[in-house]
């Protein structure tokens, strides 16, 4: 069911309706071969760059959309509400792009970021490791000083799109403390491990990496040595905007999903939406759409406006995941004993909502991070 958006451009009319044709002709039709096969949807990147929508928040002039992120993150709920999976890969590749742009020299932007906005080349995020996730400053990957560039050693961990994406925004321990590097995914000295086997987002691999003293030039790092950790959280505050959107795009697919099925289920000559009891649970259902679709738009909309967003992002990452946790097993619940089988989609949501209470930061770190900001 579409959506009535409060959109403040005819543009932006446009771009959503873009979105949605597209997400119904190119993600909807292939979703359940993809998710239950666990392969990867070879192309289907190039088709989202081709439209425009792999560097929607991101200038013009470097082949962007120029779009405020409010309206970038209403297209990513669309994508989420066809395709969970494909619309968490779409928020990871803005993410690696974030330090390029922010960070990186004006040489750096203009070499590589119009291929990266348009889709020509797509991104993975390298921040995590088997014992550092939320814990970013325990990261022990090492970037060596050597002649021309670094040496790169240790292993990272759950990268999205690894093996697959072509760059990474990679960040490992210099002498001055944790860098950041736009590193190639064919570096000489980089292998992946096994696809993790998930509950669910089974069509994009997620990954573990392993780097063996590959060699960087000294053109990849981005920003100053030592200034990873402020490159990092500040791209991730956006990231849990994205997230945010997609948990939301998701919830909102399980809550249609429950409607439609509830309009068609008939028990003691009604049909079952018609019964208080299922009808309280989907005004529920709902209701939490809808407050988690207004707490990512209120962070937006500060980012846009250029005032302090953290806390938000947090409520909203922590709000709209916890939200599609409910909404989705709530789903699963109104189609019953039907709603344990593939053979109707909401398991799946089910199973893909759960991750999303735990990647861009867990919701236990997202109530610290609440609640040090109103300790401040």
């Amino acid at each position: 069911m579409a959506v009535d958006r409060l959109l403040p451009t005819e543009e932006a009319r446009d771009l959503l309706a873009l979105t949605r044709d597209l997400a119904d002709k190119e993600l909807a039709p292939r979703v359940e071969e993809h998710e239950r096969a666990e392969t990867y949807p070879a192309g289907l990147f190039k088709v989202l760059g081709e439209a425009g929508l792999l560097g929607l928040p991101y200038p013009e002039e470097y082949g962007g959309g120029a779009q405020p992120y409010e309206i970038y993150l209403q297209v990513l709920e669309e994508l989420a509400a066809r395709w969970a999976a494909v619309a968490v890969a779409t928020s990871v590749h803005t993410l690696a792009c974030h330090p390029l742009l922010a960070y990186g020299t004006q040489e750096q932007i203009d070499r590589w970021l119009p291929d990266m906005l348009s889709g020509r080349i797509v991104g993975g995020y390298s921040l995590s490791e088997p014992q550092a996730g939320s814990d970013a400053a325990a990261l022990t990957c090492k970037a060596t000083p050597v002649e021309g560039g670094y040496q790169i050693s240790g292993n990272k961990a759950w990268i999205t799109h690894g093996g697959i994406a072509d760059f990474y925004a990679l960040f490992a321990r210099t002498p001055a403390g944790v860098s950041c590097f736009l590193a190639p995914g064919t570096a000489d000295g980089l292998t992946f491990g096994k696809p993790e086997e998930k509950m669910g987002l089974h069509a994009i691999p997620t990954t573990s990496a392993h780097w063996d003293n590959a060699f960087l030039p000294a053109d990849r790092l981005i920003g100053e040595e030592g200034q990873g950790l402020q490159i990092a959280f500040s791209a991730l505050d956006s990231g849990r905007l994205g997230i945010a959107a997609c948990a939301t795009g998701l919830a909102q697919a399980a809550l249609d999903a429950a409607v439609a099925y509830a309009k068609e289920r008939t028990t003691f000559g009604r049909k079952i939406i018609d019964h208080q009891g299922l009808g309280f649970l989907l005004a529920d259902m709902a209701a939490a759409v809808d407050s988690a679709r207004a707490t990512y738009l209120d962070a937006a909309r500060r980012r846009d406006a250029g005032i302090s967003y953290s806390r938000q992002a947090s409520v909203a990452k922590l709000i709209a995941t916890d939200a599609a946790m409910k909404v989705t097993t709530d789903a699963v619940q109104v189609f019953g004993g039907y709603g344990y089988t593939r053979e109707f989609p909401v398991e799946r949501y089910m199973r893909e909502a759960k991750i999303m209470q735990i990647f861009e930061g867990t919701n236990q770190i997202q109530r610290l991070v609440i609640a040090r900001s109103l300790s401040r």
